[in-house]
């Protein structure tokens, strides 16, 4: 009969006695500084080789550190590593696309340490996904030629799978022995149906865990329902920001990856780049670069210019004072924990700004998370609150004038300047400003034949040329802008009921419109 190892069991799995004996609460305390001790470095630095020098002062490697097991959940039934499977743990990645500061990943060389097996990472590429764009999709495989690069030097074999998920890592899995398998976690539901359909396909023995990596606090143990409001998700997000907001251990050159494991050709990203089946008349963008390194640049370039009037200037377009970091965040380049570690170094300078940024960057963006989680209509108006559901169903039949089709939106072909150069950056850059989005998506419902159409039509623009696309905070905002989704009602209105309302003239109360405009659709000229 063949030996099972269990590394569930809290005493079995732990390589210390010291973490045996604490409460992760403890061990934090003991071996992980807090924030409160965190220096802010003179030079603002934030480099590869700084922040690796930050991770070698928390641990030498994950097994040196105190892991916080309630960031994992089992999927499986199985719960325990077969000695007769020896062909390591497999880390399956899919939303965090980075090495470094990625608890799924350290996970993963966790129980590979522990149990003396290879680790690899495989990441799997749908040739059917016909939504994606070659903007996203160049932006993406960017991002997995530096983890490729990364992985090389650390001997931990990257293998890239071009097919159906649901069979291809399973076989993987089958053909490699594979242990155990370790995934990442996302909350939309084409994700966590392909996540079914591999726990359904992997062979019994297998252990199938997922790690939470992309939120701080891991988005089963913030809350185990939909939140509905900030304030309710900020009070349980604070309440355990002390035991989850750490350091991060380094991922380190792994010692049991034999020649068999590391036997592996080079991908030639050319020739996956000639192979993609998606949507190619939306090209990638010239004014940001993927990847870990690049993440880390924008990150050390926000603190140290734009972090200062964050707090003032971050609802103007016309001002460069947001941290820019939205793609790197979504496609899990770099991790938000990552970014919150170093503004808060900050907080005594610009406390203003870095309490403004935390708040966007942990509640509102973990709030996102959960509401797709938790309400499956995430898309769509049935996951509305009845408020807002009632009152746009009293205005289906108020009168609209304009209204406009979805080629004259797409194509910033309407009477208002400021909608059109929002929609031309977001159409030439793949990015919008933060609060340009709320208004151009409030005018979509305004110029829209009925509610539907215009959380179809925002939701389309957005998923077709945001470099963020497909993900919680875009589906939140248009649904918050359309829907009232996280607000509260407002005095009644024509086409909006009691959502809240927005319009040109405030605009050009915040800000300057005519120099946006100018920026963007300087072939239009603003009233």
């Amino acid at each position: 009969m063949r030996r099972l190892r269990s590394f569930t069991d809290t005493k079995k799995y732990s390589l210390h006695k010291e973490t045996e004996s604490s409460s992760p609460e403890e061990t934090n305390a003991k071996h992980v500084p807090t924030l409160k001790v965190i220096k802010k470095t003179t030079d603002g630095d934030i480099s590869k080789e700084s922040l690796c020098q930050k991770r070698l002062a928390t641990a030498v490697s994950i097994s040196e550190f105190p892991f916080n097991k309630k960031r994992v959940r089992v999927l499986s039934n199985e719960s325990r590593v077969s000695e007769s499977l020896c062909g390591g743990i497999l880390y399956w990645m899919y939303r965090d696309v980075r090495v470094q500061d990625n608890w799924a990943f350290l996970f993963a060389q966790r129980l590979a340490l522990k149990f003396e097996l290879p680790l690899l990472i495989a990441y799997i590429i749908s040739p059917l996904d016909q939504v994606t764009t070659l903007r996203q999709y160049d932006f993406l495989l960017g991002g997995l030629e530096e983890v490729e690069r990364e992985c090389k030097d650390l001997l931990i074999p990257f293998h890239l799978c071009v097919g159906d998920t649901a069979v291809c890592l399973p076989e993987f899995v089958r053909n490699h022995k594979i242990a155990a398998v370790v995934c990442d976690f996302t909350p939309l539901r084409e994700q966590l149906q392909c996540v079914e359909q591999v726990k359904a396909a992997l062979p019994v023995n297998v252990p199938f865990t997922q790690v939470d990596s992309h939120n701080i606090v891991p988005l089963w143990i913030s809350s185990d329902k939909q939140e509905f409001v900030a304030y309710f998700m900020r009070r349980r997000i604070n309440a355990r920001l002390n035991e989850f907001l750490t350091e991060f251990p380094p991922v380190v050159e792994h010692p049991y990856n034999n020649k068999n494991t590391m036997n592996i050709k080079s991908i030639e990203w050319k020739q996956v780049r000639a192979s993609l089946q998606c949507d190619h008349s939306v090209e990638p963008v010239k004014w940001l670069e993927p990847g870990y390194t690049m993440a880390c640049a924008q990150l050390q370039s926000f603190c140290v210019e734009r972090l200062a009037i964050y707090s003032a200037k971050r609802n103007d377009p016309t001002v460069n004072a947001l941290s820019g970091l939205s793609p790197w965040l979504h496609f899990g380049q770099i991790s938000a924990q990552r970014c919150i570690l170093e503004v808060m170094r900050y907080q005594s300078q610009y406390k203003d700004s870095v309490e403004a940024f935390c708040d966007e960057a942990i509640v509102h963006r973990e709030l996102a998370d959960n509401f797709c989680y938790y309400n499956k209509n995430y898309d769509n108006l049935k996951g509305l609150y009845p408020w807002a559901i009632k009152t746009l169903e009293e205005h289906r039949t108020d009168e609209r004038n304009p209204t406009y089709a979805f080629t004259e939106f797409e194509g910033a072909s309407t009477h208002d300047d400021l909608w059109n150069a929002a929609q031309m950056q977001l159409v030439h850059e793949g990015k919008m400003h933060g609060f340009l989005r709320m208004y151009w998506a409030k005018k979509i419902l305004e110029w829209s034949s009925s509610p539907e159409v215009a959380l179809k039509t925002a939701i389309h623009l957005n998923d077709k040329y945001s470099l963020d696309a497909r993900d919680p905070n875009g589906y939140v905002g248009c649904m918050w802008s359309i829907g009232g989704l996280h607000d509260h009602g407002y005095p009644n209105r024509p086409i909006f009921g009691k959502v809240r309302y927005m319009n040109y003239n405030g605009c050009q109360r915040k800000f300057d419109v005519k120099a946006f405009v100018a920026q963007y659709n300087p072939n239009c000229k603003t009233e």
